[in-house]
């Protein structure tokens, strides 16, 4: 037996065969080749694939007009013997056929039936053949029953719907969770490019094509088939999708970018094999138990991203029905607690909490979103709504309110903390905090210990700063889960703190850059050769501060003494006239002359003091000028 080769179309005669005016809906992709089969995705289409033994010189597919373009470009043939497939021809839309009068009565042109026809060369073939058809998403229901200890029971069932327009025989089917990229095309439908018109008449030509000359080259790299013998002259060339890649985009062993097993492929039935299927159709809610053979569950393999659910055995599924089958079935990390979470569809949710389920998906793969249902203790709890969690994640999904349990929520904020943030041209920039503390009051009103989780909305571009141990947060959403606590009959107070960083200029000579310094030299994070240099400089800024306290001292005495002496020249002019008040006259004048000594002495005192000032002033600005910080260790949490 040969290994299949895969044929990809490529020229095709353009014929009309057997083209129909018919105005039912008929099948999307119909053939007497018997589906094998189905792989259904989550973007609105479907892998299909056909295949059994022809022994005549063509097989036929019958399809809607607006079919054509997507089944010629995910067209792939696979082949076991026998020679290759000529060509495919197709039908186009016949635009000058005479169109009805009543156009309400016309037929929809793309709902028209067409025929494409693979042209064989009169042998016998053993064909596979694959391509991408229209089909509804396949959807995914989860059940989950809730054990003690922190346990869990996981089912996942998914409803496929059949409106192909055909029954499903005993094929094979393939559920597909993610959506691979997969665009309409129009191969089926003419285009004529406009063309630049040339005219000899001397009409201008607004636009030319731009012409690019090569030289010649003379050593030409001879080429090689894909088993490395050369070409012989007039041998004809493989395919050349087939020496672009080793396989095919969809055939036998990849399907839409994904490997199957390694299990050789069954031999393909001939065309007049009388299936026995089993019968089709919607499946009802089952207990939520675990299956008693696992070689029941659909085989879970994770390749290019997406995750796919092979179904074991085969099925039928007749057209215009569905059914429901089951995916999986695991133990996994799960249990039922309170969510506070408000949300403005349910008022009072922000008050009271959600009662919700929170397990982590054990799977190998993907789970879409869809619906759950919850159990506990052989109790139906409530539904709730899966969002897409990959392996590995957590989903906590609501479904109840629980007014048992009340929350209070406040906040306030406030500025904290100090740092050296950079230090640059002998200029000193400081960094704080701006810290939002959001309170959470919880009273639990019922007999039992309530372990609840916050959903706590992020500050953009802030910090959790010492949050409780447990907390989960998820930068990609923007929320944080805080567990708290709260025993039966009581309260307790949860506080999420953050913080988010703030840069302003600096005064060396403040308190805060003083505290800010000395934290930084204490840091055994920080950068050595700048603490050192920043402790050599520092006495030099003490000195400068003490001094400039003393000035100041100085100052203000002084304006205190000239407030004072104006005050006693106002009361001598007052009494400058009144005789009898010698005795008051002269203690008036004695303090004023004792005032303009003691103003005489601190205005001395306090131009020494400038003199010293501008002397450390100096110093400093030549110590701290050779100074240079721009990273600094970041604070901790």
């Amino acid at each position: 037996m040969m290994i299949p080769r895969p044929f990809f179309v490529t020229a095709v005669a353009v014929a009309c065969v057997g083209a129909s005016t018919g105005c039912a809906r008929g099948p999307v992709v119909a053939s007497n080749l018997p589906i094998e089969r189905v792989v259904v995705y989550r973007n609105g289409v479907a892998y299909f694939e056909r295949a059994g033994h022809v022994d005549g010189g063509d097989v036929r597919f019958r399809m809607r007009q607006s079919e054509v373009g997507d089944f010629l470009a995910t067209l792939a043939v696979m082949e076991q013997g026998g020679s290759s497939v000529r060509s495919a021809a197709f039908p186009l839309k016949d635009e000058d056929a005479p169109k009805p009068k009543d156009p309400a009565a016309a037929p929809d042109p793309d709902r028209a039936m067409r025929t494409v026809e693979l042209a064989l060369d009169g042998h016998e073939h053993d064909l596979q053949v694959g391509y991408v058809a229209e089909s509804p998403v396949w959807r995914p229901s989860y059940r989950l029953v809730v054990l003690p200890g922190g346990q869990a029971d996981l089912q996942a069932w998914g409803v496929v719907e059949n409106v192909s327009g055909e029954d499903w025989h005993d094929v094979q089917l393939s559920l597909v969770a993610g959506a691979p990229l997969a665009f309409e095309a129009e191969l089926g439908t003419p285009v004529i490019p406009d063309r630049p018109v040339v005219t000899d008449n001397g009409e201008v030509i607004a636009s030319m094509p731009k012409g690019q000359t090569t030289v010649a080259q003379d050593d030409q790299v001879q080429e090689k088939p894909s088993d490395g013998a050369p070409k012989t002259e007039g041998a004809p060339p493989p395919p050349a999708a087939a020496e672009a890649a080793p396989a095919p985009a969809a055939g036998p062993e990849t399907i839409a970018g994904e490997r199957r097993a390694s299990t050789p492929p069954a031999p393909p039935p001939r065309l007049h094999r009388n299936r026995q299927g089993g019968a089709g159709g919607g499946a009802g809610y089952v207990q939520p138990s675990a299956p008693r053979d696992v070689r029941s569950l659909a085989a879970v393999a994770v390749q290019g991203g997406n995750t796919r659910y092979d179904i074991p055995g085969r099925v039928s599924l007749p057209d215009k029905s569905a059914t429901m089958v089951m995916l999986l079935s695991k133990r996994v990390h799960g249990e039922a607690l309170f969510l506070f979470a408000p949300d403005d569809g349910v008022p009072d949710s922000v008050s009271h909490p959600f009662r919700v389920v929170r397990f982590v998906n054990g799977t190998a793969g993907l789970l879409e979103r869809g619906p759950i249902a919850v159990f506990e203790r052989g109790s139906f709890l409530g539904q709730g709504l899966v969002d897409p969690l990959p392996a590995g994640g957590s989903a906590t999904v609501p479904f109840a309110l629980d007014r048992g349990v009340g929350v209070e929520r406040t906040q306030k904020s406030d500025v904290e903390g100090s740092r050296v943030a950079k230090i640059e041209n002998g200029t000193l920039w400081l960094e704080h905090d701006y810290v939002v503390k959001t309170t959470y009051d919880v009273q639990n009103g019922e007999d039992q210990a309530a372990k609840l989780l916050v959903k706590h909305s992020r500050m953009g571009g802030a910090r959790l700063y010492l949050p409780p141990p447990g907390t989960e947060d998820d930068l990609g959403s923007g929320v944080a889960l805080v567990p708290v606590l709260v025993p039966a009959h009581g309260k307790q107070r949860l506080v999420v703190d953050e913080r988010s960083a703030q840069q302003q200029w600096g005064d060396w000579f403040s308190d805060a850059a003083d505290k800010a310094v000395k934290a930084y030299v204490a840091d055994p994070r920080s950068d050595q050769a700048v603490a050192h240099q920043l402790a050599a400089a520092w006495p030099l800024r003490d000195q400068i501060v003490s001094l400039q306290q003393q000035r100041a001292k100085m100052q203000a005495e002084l304006v205190q003494l000239a407030n004072e002496a104006r005050e006693r020249r106002a009361e001598l002019r007052a009494i400058e006239k009144n005789k009898t008040a010698d005795a008051l006259r002269k203690k008036l004048t004695e303090r004023l002359g004792a005032i303009g000594t003691r103003q005489d002495a601190l205005t001395a005192q306090s131009i020494q003091v400038g003199q010293q000032l501008s002397e450390l002033q100096i110093r400093w600005k030549d110590a701290i000028r050779a100074v240079t910080l721009l990273e600094t260790p970041r604070p901790k949490p």
